[in-house]
């Protein structure tokens, strides 16, 4: 990974810098209102996808893209963004890594449907309880930083809770535990090496996939098997076009906490994102959680709780010094 992906072209016009949050506790409450919007927001959204049963995770996907790019070209619009979009489209470089971030999201929003549509959603909390584990690991190795030895042991316990449950299982490693974390990993380092907003970066992703996606669904629904089913029908297609508010609404107010909140505050606030994925499954789902899930499941709560125990530790200490 090169140090730096952005050319003299994007480097000279820098977005505003992510400043240390200011000492106004209305700003940080309202930081802290963002947060727990942003993260109840994407905790919930399986009750979103659940209210679209019948229809295949690739169309929802689809709507997702051609909606999320009509939003956020509204966005860009009031928020006078299309300078940085097109400074981006023509940074050719850029566009590159753009362009596998969007190969990414893709894959990661697929899985995560996927997931739903399945009734595996405990596989997919699981999956974004060990995310942020993940996420620092690929920063050690990527990024030059050192690990501590909570944080070793927290990743320890996470990769034996997941070799526990493929052994339990036999079936391997549970694939889509693995690959949304890996995919949102990877996901994250590249967005947050590459000079672009949140919102312009999201609107070019989607744009690269638009097209497709749109001539995917004017196959999808207008072939003869769809007549008369529900996925033709008014209230699906109504529930579909939210599908770019489901998706862009979080990033705002992700975006706005974490301008107003440290960095800290957010590594707790990201844990109550699979905390009610995984209630959802369970209590609203109904999906089994038992023997080896259970037990692969304590092992990475007990990784989290390590890893949350060195975050609280380290915030007192630095806020002290």
């Amino acid at each position: 990974m090169p140090q730096s992906l952005a050319s003299p072209r994007i480097a000279a016009t820098p977005l505003p810098p992510l400043n240390p949050p200011p000492a106004d506790p209305r700003i940080a409450r309202s930081g802290l209102i963002y947060g727990l919007a942003a993260y109840t927001w994407w905790g919930l959204s399986p009750l979103y996808f659940k209210l679209l049963p019948g229809v295949p995770a690739l169309v929802i996907l689809c709507h997702r893209f051609v909606w999320s790019v009509l939003l956020l070209a509204v966005l860009i619009t009031a928020f006078r963004r299309w300078p940085q979009v097109r400074a981006t489209l023509a940074d050719s470089r850029l566009l590159r890594w753009l362009l596998l971030t969007a190969a990414l999201i893709t894959c990661n929003w697929l899985v995560f449907i996927y997931a739903i549509e399945t009734h595996r959603l405990v596989d997919a909390s699981l999956g974004y309880f060990i995310n942020p584990l993940f996420t620092v690991v690929l920063g050690m190795v990527f990024l030059g930083e050192r690990l501590t030895g909570a944080r070793w042991a927290a990743v320890a316990l996470a990769l034996g809770g997941l070799v526990y449950l493929a052994v339990a299982q036999g079936s391997g490693l549970p694939w889509i535990a693995v690959s949304l974390p890996v995919t949102f990993g990877f996901y994250s380092l590249i967005r947050k090496r590459t000079p672009v907003d949140p919102i312009t970066g999201l609107f070019v992703e989607t744009a690269f996939l638009s097209p497709l996606a749109l001539a995917y669904l004017a196959w999808a629904h207008t072939r003869p098997e769809a007549a008369g089913t529900p996925l033709n029908a008014a209230g699906t297609l109504a529930i579909l076009s939210l599908a770019g508010a489901v998706t862009t609404a979080p990033l705002i107010w992700f975006v706005a906490a974490a301008r107003r909140l440290p960095m800290v505050t957010l590594g707790f606030l990201q844990f109550l994102n699979p905390t009610l994925q995984f209630l959802t499954a369970v209590v609203l789902f109904g999906e089994p959680f038992a023997g080896a899930k259970l037990v692969a499941f304590a092992l990475i709560w007990i990784a989290v709780a390590v890893f949350v125990a060195d975050l609280a530790w380290r915030a007192n200490r630095a806020r002290r010094a």
